[in-house]
């Protein structure tokens, strides 16, 4: 296992979509125990593939301690109508939260590490995680979810702590 680099916004990858996984082998055990380790230096709760540089659809979450969950290409299969607001932030911009309303249930389609197809229902925060995360596997920065004002004040508070 191994820290990587996390990309730092604005890096342009963090908007790129990422490509699929199709193998399932010992390089994919080595990429989620490496992204765990550096989430966990982070310090964070989830993290993405893209977030250090590989473009595929690998997300790993750990909520509460020891509780790690790995998903292959992630998908939403369903979400509820209600919404839930939470304080989001990312590994990629740290120091920088706002709070964001995202649905409050989901089902998510996914492979584990064998290759398997998997379906998990989630709520609340374990529900957010999964929305973001799936986001920025789609291109998609926490940010963009933001009203334009807030993005930019955001987006200024960051630029202010990044200088010093």
């Amino acid at each position: 296992m191994a820290l990587r680099p996390i990309l730092r916004f604005p890096d342009p990858r963090l908007r790129v979509a990422a490509t699929a996984v199709t193998r399932f082998d010992a390089d994919l055990r080595e990429l989620a125990a490496d992204l765990l380790d550096t989430m966990r230096a982070a310090p964070g709760i989830g993290i993405t593939a893209p977030h250090i540089g590989v473009s595929l659809r690998l997300v790993v979450l750990e909520l509460t301690p020891g509780d790690v969950r790995t998903y292959a290409n992630p998908v939403l299969d369903g979400v509820s109508r209600e919404t839930i607001r939470h304080v989001e932030g990312s590994v990629s911009m740290p120091g920088a939260t706002d709070e964001l309303e995202r649905h409050a249930h989901v089902r998510v389609r996914y492979h584990d590490l064998d290759g398997v197809e998997q379906v998990e229902e989630a709520n609340g925060l374990l529900a957010v995680c999964h929305q973001h995360e799936i986001d920025q596997l789609d291109g998609i920065f926490w940010i963009d979810r933001l009203s334009r004002l807030k993005r930019d004040r955001l987006i200024a508070r960051y630029n202010k702590l990044r200088r010093g």
